[in-house]
């Protein structure tokens, strides 16, 4: 049973994203306005602390928080990223990544909070090293996917990387030395892949399409009890599962419940919806 507590206004056009800092406390949002709103709680009242709206000169499409909740990073139409720091409470812009070609999609922090990666609609994901003082570096450029790169999704706990595109494919990335290489493409969506979400160890992957599906993912290790096929000593990841029939509409969004494993997913019928894996034995 959900119980309505509070509708934040203040956006003058369609908001995209909206991202809890890890602390609970500060709500961000952002918008087609091109402004970020920072809200938090004030007695019983949700009020906006700080609007931010001179930084982007297009859509904002995304927020991601960093680990420490001291910094945030967002990502516009207007091909760039705005790193924000508010270590003293008042945030401001203190880098600026420049580099994609046209409209930045999404941006996520690692776990670690040592890298950053973004995707654009010019078919690449860049992944970004923070330095310290800061300064962000390229450290790679990855043009595996043939269209619009919609979603990047760092691994829970390993430099692992998941992208989704509108090529109905989503690459995996990992680490190699000095640079960041595919590992894996996980194929069988009909239409675009516009979501992906990691589970809390990091060994299942679920994935929302234009098909109206979901799929869940398996990661396998070489030398896996199951006699799964790994190539090269890479880990490989299989589909397990298709979540066919149950939405009427594209799937935007998907999440895993760090508590319960539950899955959430949004779906353009205008509906919510809830799973749960049930394992099934040998």
């Amino acid at each position: 049973m959900a119980k309505l507590l509070a509708t934040l206004e203040g956006h003058k056009d369609r908001v995209w994203c909206v991202s809890w800092n890890p602390q609970g406390n500060i709500l961000a949002s952002c918008s087609s306005d091109r402004s970020i709103r920072l809200y938090s709680k004030e007695n019983d009242t949700w009020v906006c602390k700080i609007t931010l709206s001179e930084a982007h000169s297009r859509t904002v499409r995304c927020i991601a928080w960093s680990p420490t909740g001291k910094s945030f990073a967002s990502s516009s139409f207007d091909s760039t990223v705005n790193i924000w720091d508010g270590q003293d409470g008042e945030f401001e812009t203190v880098a600026t990544l420049e580099g994609h070609e046209n409209e930045v999609k999404c941006v996520a922090w690692s776990a670690s909070g040592s890298l950053l990666a973004t995707c654009s609609r010019d078919k690449s994901v860049w992944v970004w090293e923070v330095e310290g003082d800061d300064e962000f570096e390229c450290i790679s450029v990855l043009p595996a996917h043939s269209q619009d790169v919609k979603r990047v999704v760092f691994h829970p706990e390993s430099n692992i990387l998941a992208s989704c595109s509108y090529d109905n494919s989503m690459k995996i990335y990992r680490e190699d030395g000095d640079d960041w290489i595919v590992s894996c493409t996980l194929t069988g969506h009909s239409s675009t892949v516009w979501c992906a979400a990691f589970n809390a160890s990091g060994d299942r992957l679920i994935s929302g399409s234009g098909d109206k599906t979901l799929r869940l993912w398996q990661r396998y290790e070489p030398g896996n009890a199951e006699g799964v096929v790994t190539e090269n000593g890479e880990a490989t990841w299989k589909c397990v599962c298709v979540l066919s029939g149950a939405h009427d509409g594209a799937v935007y969004d998907v999440a895993w419940c760090p508590l319960t494993g539950a899955i959430a997913s949004a779906c353009a019928d205008d509906c919510i919806r809830i799973f749960t894996v049930v394992e099934v034995g040998p």
